[in-house]
C-alpha cells in the first residue's frame, strides 16, 4: 500500500471517529437530547474521538515512512560485494546513489548486475515496510477510535482534553522550527568549519579571485583553485542595490497612494492583483528577465553605443526589484495605514493639504515601519537564485558595473551542489562556506528589522 493511501485512509477513519464520538455523545445524554447536561460540546468530544485516532497513527506513519529509506538502504548495503564495500567513502556514496536512482527508475545506462540486484532488492524492501507500516498505522487508528469511544461520557471533560492536547501539539510544532533552524545553523557551521580548516579565512573573504575548481590528480595544472569569494559578494550587493532602486520608490509611491488616495474600492481590487506579484514563482520571472528585459537593455544600450553584455547586473536586478515591489509595498501600507487619525486631523486642521500631509506628517510617523520593510525586503533579494541564473549568468567578474555580466553567492551555492558530490574537496565544502556569510548577512538584517518593527509599535500602539 503506498503512503499516500495510507494517509489518505487514516484521515478517513480521523473524520470517521469525530463523527462517532460527536454522535456518541449527544445519544450519551438520552432520548431527551439536552446538550447542556454534557460537560462540553458535542464537537469536543468528536475532536477527541479523532485525535486518539489520528495522532498515534499518524506520528507513528510519519516517523516510520521518514526511517524505511535508511534502514532498507543500510540492510542492502550489508549485502553487497566485499569489493563494492571496501571502496573509498566518497565512491561507495556513489554507489548507493547509484542504488537508488536505479530503484527509482531514473538511470538510463546499463548497471552492473551486482547495482542492478541491489536496487531490486531496495524497492522490494521499501514496499515490504510500506505494507507493514500501513497495517501498524491503521490497526493503531482503529484502537484508538475504539479506546476514545468507550471513554465518552457527559461527565467527561472532552473539552479540556482536546485543548491539552493541542497546546502540546503546538508546543511539539514550536520545538520541531526551533531545533529544525538549531540543525541548519549546525551543519552550515561544521561544514564551513572543514572548509575554513583548508582554505585561510582571510582569503576566502577577501580574496578577488573565485575559480572553485581544484585538482584531482598531482599531474593536474591549471585548477589549483581560488576562493576568494569578493567578486560573489560584490555581484550580490549589486544586483540587490538595483532591485532596491527599483522597489523601494515604486512600492512606496504606491503604498501611500493606497493607503491615503485610492478609493475603498479600488484599493479592495488593486492590492490583491498588486500583490500577486509575490506569488508568481521565481523561475517565471527568471524567463521573463532572459527573454525579454535582458534583450531590451542590450539593445537600448547598442542603440546609444555602449556595450551591455547579454547577460547583465541591470537586466536581472530590474526584474528582482519587481518582485520584491510587494513586500515594500504591502508592508509600508499596513504601516502608514496604522499612523493614528489623529496626526492625519491635527495636520488637516492646521491647513496642510494631502500630500503635505502624507510627505511631512505620515511618512517620517511611519519612517521606522518602511525601513523595516526595505531591509527585509533587502534581505529578500540577497537570497534570489532563479532570476540571476537566467539574467546575470556565472561569471565571477568583479565589477560594480550593471552593464556587465555578475553572478551572485547563491547561484553558486547551487552550481556547486548540483549533481552527485562528495563532501570532502574544497570545491563542493565552499558552498556551506558562502551559505553561512550569506545566513549571518541575512539574520543581521531580520534582527535589525525586526528591531525597527518593535521601535515603532512600542512608539504608536
Amino acid at each position: 500500500m503506498s503512503p499516500s493511501l495510507t494517509f489518505a485512509l487514516l484521515l478517513v477513519l480521523a473524520l470517521g471517529g469525530y463523527a462517532l464520538g460527536r454522535a456518541a455523545s449527544i445519544r450519551a445524554v438520552g432520548p431527551s437530547g439536552r446538550i447542556a447536561a454534557l460537560h462540553s460540546l458535542p464537537t469536543y468530544y468528536g475532536f477527541y474521538v479523532a485525535l486518539w485516532c489520528a495522532a498515534p497513527a499518524l506520528a507513528i506513519f510519519a516517523i516510520a515512512t521518514l526511517a524505511k529509506g535508511t534502514i532498507a538502504m543500510s540492510m542492502v548495503a550489508a549485502g553487497l560485494p566485499a569489493e563494492l564495500q571496501s571502496l573509498p567513502q566518497d565512491q561507495f556514496g556513489l554507489v548507493i546513489s547509484d542504488i537508488r536512482n536505479l530503484a527509482a527508475g531514473t538511470v538510463a545506462s546499463s548497471p552492473r548486475p551486482e547495482i542492478a540486484a541491489a536496487a531490486a532488492r531496495y524497492a522490494s524492501l521499501r514496499s515490504l515496510f510500506d505494507a507493514a507500516i500501513a497495517a501498524v498505522a491503521l490497526a493503531l487508528a482503529v484502537a484508538g477510535l475504539a479506546y476514545a469511544r468507550g471513554k465518552v461520557a457527559p461527565d467527561m471533560r472532552a473539552r479540556n482534553k482536546v485543548e491539552r492536547a493541542l497546546t502540546i501539539m503546538l508546543i511539539a510544532a514550536s520545538t520541531l522550527a526551533i531545533m529544525t533552524t538549531i540543525g541548519i545553523v549546525v551543519s552550515l557551521v561544521f561544514e564551513a568549519a572543514r572548509f575554513f580548516a583548508r582554505i585561510p579565512a582571510s582569503d576566502f573573504l577577501f580574496g578577488l579571485t573565485w575559480s572553485p575548481q581544484t585538482a584531482i590528480r598531482a599531474d593536474q595544472v591549471g585548477a589549483s583553485g581560488a576562493f576568494g569569494a569578493v567578486p560573489l559578494f560584490v555581484g550580490t550587493l549589486v544586483i540587490a542595490s538595483i532591485a532596491m532602486l527599483v522597489a523601494v520608490p515604486t512600492g512606496l509611491m504606491s503604498a501611500v497612494y493606497m493607503a491615503e488616495y485610492a478609493t475603498p474600492r479600488f484599493r479592495s481590487i488593486a492590492k490583491p492583483v498588486l500583490e500577486i506579484l509575490a506569488g508568481i514563482p521565481t523561475v517565471v520571472y527568471g524567463f521573463f528577465a532572459a527573454l525579454t528585459v535582458a534583450p531590451l537593455v542590450q539593445d537600448a544600450g547598442q542603440a546609444i553605443g555602449i556595450d551591455v553584455a547579454a547577460q547583465s547586473a541591470l537586466a536581472a536586478g530590474v526584474v528582482m526589484g519587481v518582485m520584491i515591489i510587494p513586500f515594500v509595498s504591502s508592508l509600508s501600507d499596513d504601516v502608514i495605514t496604522a499612523v493614528p487619525q489623529a496626526m492625519r486631523d491635527g495636520s488637516y486642521a492646521l491647513g496642510a493639504t494631502r500630500a503635505e500631509t502624507a510627505r511631512l506628517v505620515l511618512l517620517p510617523a511611519a519612517l521606522p515601519g518602511i525601513a523595516a520593510s526595505v531591509i527585509l525586503a533587502f534581505s529578500r533579494a540577497l537570497g534570489e537564485t532563479m532570476i540571476v541564473v537566467m539574467a546575470a549568468g556565472l561569471a565571477a567578474n568583479l565589477t560594480v558595473n550593471p552593464l556587465s555580466a555578475v553572478t551572485t553567492v547563491t547561484v553558486h551555492i547551487a552550481a556547486l551542489l548540483v549533481g552527485d558530490q562528495e563532501f570532502d574537496s574544497p570545491k563542493t565544502l565552499s558552498a556551506f562556506a558562502l551559505g553561512l556569510v550569506l545566513f549571518v548577512v541575512t539574520l543581521a538584517l531580520n534582527i535589525i528589522g525586526l528591531r525597527i518593527v518593535k521601535a515603532y509599535r512600542e512608539q504608536y500602539d
